[in-house]
């Protein structure tokens, strides 16, 4: 069971964040769900603002991006009903408020990553892109996108 794991992992399956504007978290298309950008929310609350290279270091990156692929995953869940219906992950899409010299998107989005692949194995291996941006809402420090292949 999914949800087992991530709780083995020591991490836990948040509510479905509450979208900040007109859109809905998560969306089925065929056998494809795919999430609204999801920021690093806790129980309500942003847990990382600011630009990484600026006031957050890389690791408080990593941290927000596997608080946003929980995120993600509740987002899914909502749509599926059980996590242990995801086929494979399919994508990510790293947005990371970044400070203008700072160039490892790809070691932040790696903690989303990195978690994702402790969950699914094989499963969660996934194509990725990890951008460096100027702004993010509420100025998080993270959004992350992500689609799925359910059965």
């Amino acid at each position: 069971m999914i949800e087992e794991k991530i709780k083995q992992l020591g991490f836990e399956l948040p509510e479905v964040a509450k979208p900040l504007a007109s859109y809905i978290p998560a969306k089925k298309v065929g056998n494809l769900v795919m999430t609204s950008g999801q920021i690093p929310v806790v129980k309500g609350e942003l847990k990382y603002t600011g630009k990484v290279g600026k006031n957050l270091s890389e690791e408080d990156g990593k941290k927000a991006a596997q608080i946003c692929a929980l995120n993600c995953l509740a987002a899914i869940k909502s749509v599926i009903g059980s996590l242990d219906n995801i086929e494979e992950v399919v994508k990510l899409t790293v947005f990371v408020n970044s400070s203008t010299d700072f160039t490892a998107q790809p070691k932040v989005a790696n903690g989303a990553s990195e978690l994702i692949g402790k969950i699914f194995g094989d499963s969660g291996l996934h194509v990725r892109s990890a951008v460096g941006v100027n702004e993010l809402p509420l100025n998080a420090a993270v959004e992350i996108e992500m689609i799925v292949k359910v059965k």
